[in-house]
């Protein structure tokens, strides 16, 4: 097949689908919609219905309107609802800003390591696609974030914040440096600076949303999706927030009709529940405290305490194993699927309920101590 040369020996993007009875791979949340979400949804999808045979409206007015109100209850920040745009999952909404912002001839640039989806946004669209790196401590540090701006002078800046693999979080002092770096390069054309906030609702008490730096940055595009928090993975929503000039370019390469009518009342329907769906968050905010501070107890096959990265996500990433993969089949081997993710060494478990997180310590225990007992007779 006459398929582009770049994608000849490209494999498709995806983490293991595995039937095992503990999920904690691919950072879902662990709950599902409740009886009185589902009820709501159905209701709202079984109105949409009776007009099926009418496309829906392209631009979502009231979607994009109450997830204005939304983020303005979640981060406190007030906007209007032009300056809110929705698309099939964050994963579109990113699409849709390489495809505005980037292709051939310009640079989208980020700090590794990140979630593995960018280079591919990048690629699709033709932009060049450069990293820099993190610190050991996974953070970013804006001196060196403003030399890589400098060298590289990209026109897509990708940040995640909370980050994936890692969890880290961003201060907004390091948003603000590099937002003060793009516009330092090319002050007449700045780089579009995207903070990925897929994680947003789980970080802890203090860490504020880059929401509340939209009004000074004319070129800051804030990302967020309702498969987490909202537990809608599989109605696949992502919004973006930015000021309005920045939407405007984005309905430029959308495609028509891009946001189906049923998917428009699924995401109205779980909005209806909001203050349900925070105090759920809190919960798992909990959960992953708990087991972040349980991690940090335990030791390696080399009786080396674990590392475990500070996390303001739903899940937490930890290591490091000399063979992280005996690790990660040796969960599985006890009916517990995680991720083989991140730097060399590190393994990442998303945030389940109380019982599956209860299984994955028993099972990770068991591990450690017959990886120790190996470790010990080879020695």
């Amino acid at each position: 097949m006459p398929i582009r040369p770049e994608l000849a020996h490209e494999q498709p993007y995806g983490a293991p689908q595995l039937d095992v009875p503990v999920l904690l791979n691919v950072n879902e949340n662990p709950y599902p919609p409740a009886p009185e979400v589902v009820e709501t949804i159905a209701g709202e999808v079984a109105g949409a219905a009776a007009s099926l045979n009418r496309y829906p409206d392209r631009d979502f007015a009231a979607l994009r309107e109450e997830l204005a109100d939304y983020l303005e209850l979640e981060s406190g920040v007030p906007m209007g609802p032009f300056s809110v745009w929705a698309a099939n999952g964050s994963n579109e909404v990113m699409l849709h800003l390489l495809q505005a912002f980037g292709g051939p001839g310009r640079t989208a640039l980020s700090f590794a390591p990140t979630y593995s989806m960018y280079p591919e946004y990048a690629r699709d669209t033709h932009t060049r696609w450069v990293t820099a790196r993190r610190e050991d401590d996974f953070t970013v540090d804006p001196v060196k974030a403003a030399a890589a701006i400098a060298e590289h002078r990209p026109s897509v800046i990708l940040l995640a914040s909370p980050n994936n693999p890692t969890g880290t979080a961003l201060p907004l002092s390091t948003v603000e440096a590099v937002l003060d770096a793009a516009s330092a390069v090319a002050p007449a054309t700045p780089a579009v600076v995207v903070v990925d906030e897929a994680y947003a609702e789980f970080r802890r008490a203090g860490t504020p949303s880059a929401v509340g730096l939209l009004a000074r940055h004319p070129n800051l595009a804030v990302t967020r999706t309702m498969s987490k928090a909202f537990a809608l993975a599989g109605a696949r929503v992502g919004y973006l927030a930015a000021q309005p000039h920045l939407v405007d370019a984005l309905r430029v390469v959308r495609l028509p009709y891009h946001l189906s009518a049923v998917t428009q009342a699924v995401a109205r329907a779980a909005l209806r529940h909001r203050d349900a769906l925070m105090a759920q968050i809190g919960s798992l905010r909990g959960e992953r405290d708990r087991l972040v501070a349980w991690l940090r107890e335990q030791h390696g096959p080399d009786g080396v305490p674990l590392r475990v990265a500070d996390s303001d996500a739903n899940f937490a990433l930890f290591g490091t194993f000399a063979d992280r993969h005996a690790v990660w089949q040796g969960l599985l081997d006890r009916g517990v699927l995680i991720r083989e993710t991140g730097p060399d060494g590190w393994l990442r478990v998303s945030v389940g309920t109380p019982e599956e997180n209860t299984a994955f310590r028993d099972a990770l225990t068991d591990v450690l101590e017959d990886l120790t007992h190996v470790t010990e007779e080879t020695a």
